[in-house]
């Protein structure tokens, strides 16, 4: 089917730029209503400086074929929470998927600082905009996903459960982070699963976001001009990638079968057959086991 989201409802928590763009942009091209938030829009930027918004976003959804609704919102406010969901359930009546990508921690963590010397505000501020806003907005919108059997719930993370429980991960604020978000999503599954609802943790590989384009001064045209400063960005991935993910686990009649696991962008292109934008397979996990992290030379042979 061309638009196997049709008639479904989806609800973006985090979606001005990065994976959430990428994700609302492919839930719409598979025909789903995506309603977008973030702190960032045309009228106001977020302490994060960025000029991608909200509204951009929601465009770009509805270019993709679906219908993109931009919704500002504090997710560390209840009563904002609070007030999307029930605009949702007054235009829609119905909550089909909700994707919990909220972080905004880019500025805030510092890089392999151990806990003693990192900035305790910033730490605790980063750990506030990346697990707290995601216990809000589940509680708010749970119910209203669980009227209708079949729900989705995508509790996005950096890395695997497998990996990040064998690797530290940059800082301890950093780790706390991404692992506390792996465990929601299996904590979700135990509550969602005998109610007819899937939960899910879902990481990107090395994404190509804005920021890290930026980062090594590139753009998505020319992005493999960046290998002469990091050679294994080779095995990068561009937002819309994790979003095919994510549109084939919305779309899968089986989807319950994944419920509490943690699961990749590469993984499931594997398992749904979906390829990046230049019709590559990128398994950035795989390759960081097996080729980055024991020092081998970049390659993606096989992994790509």
């Amino acid at each position: 089917m061309d638009k196997p989201l049709q008639g479904r409802v989806a609800l973006v928590a985090g979606a001005s730029r990065g994976a959430g763009r990428g994700i609302a942009v492919e839930l719409g091209a598979a025909g789903a209503t995506v309603y977008v938030t973030g702190r960032t829009t045309r009228e106001h930027r977020s302490e994060y400086g960025r000029p991608e918004t909200v509204e951009d976003t929601a465009d770009l959804v509805t270019e993709a074929g679906g219908e993109g609704i931009a919704v500002p919102a504090d997710h560390l406010d209840p009563a904002q929470v609070r007030a999307l969901v029930e605009r949702i359930d007054a235009e829609r009546g119905r909550l089909d998927v909700l994707v919990n990508d909220i972080w905004g921690g880019e500025h805030l963590f510092e890089w392999d600082a151990p806990v003693w010397e990192h900035d305790l505000d910033k730490g605790l501020r980063l750990l506030r905009l990346a697990v707290e806003t995601h216990a809000v907005t589940s509680h708010h919108a749970l119910p209203l996903l669980l009227r209708s059997p079949g729900g989705l719930v995508v509790e996005m993370t950096d890395g695997t459960a497998e990996y990040n429980g064998a690797h530290y991960r940059n800082s301890f604020f950093y780790d706390l982070a991404k692992a506390s978000v792996l465990r929601m999503a299996f904590a979700l599954g135990h509550e969602l699963g005998p109610r007819g609802a899937t939960a899910v943790a879902l990481t990107p590989g090395w994404m190509r976001s804005e920021i890290m384009l930026e980062t090594f001064g590139v753009r998505e045209d020319n992005w493999r001009d960046a290998l002469d400063k990091q050679p294994h960005f080779a095995i990068s991935e561009t937002p819309r990638y994790v979003g095919r993910a994510v549109a084939a686990l919305a779309a899968d009649p089986e989807v319950a079968r994944f419920n509490g696991q943690s699961l990749s962008s590469g993984g499931l292109a594997q398992v749904y057959g979906f390829t990046d934008l230049d019709g590559s397979r990128p398994d950035c996990w795989r390759y960081l086991v097996e080729v980055q992290d024991p020092g081998r030379p970049a390659d993606t042979t096989g992994y790509r």
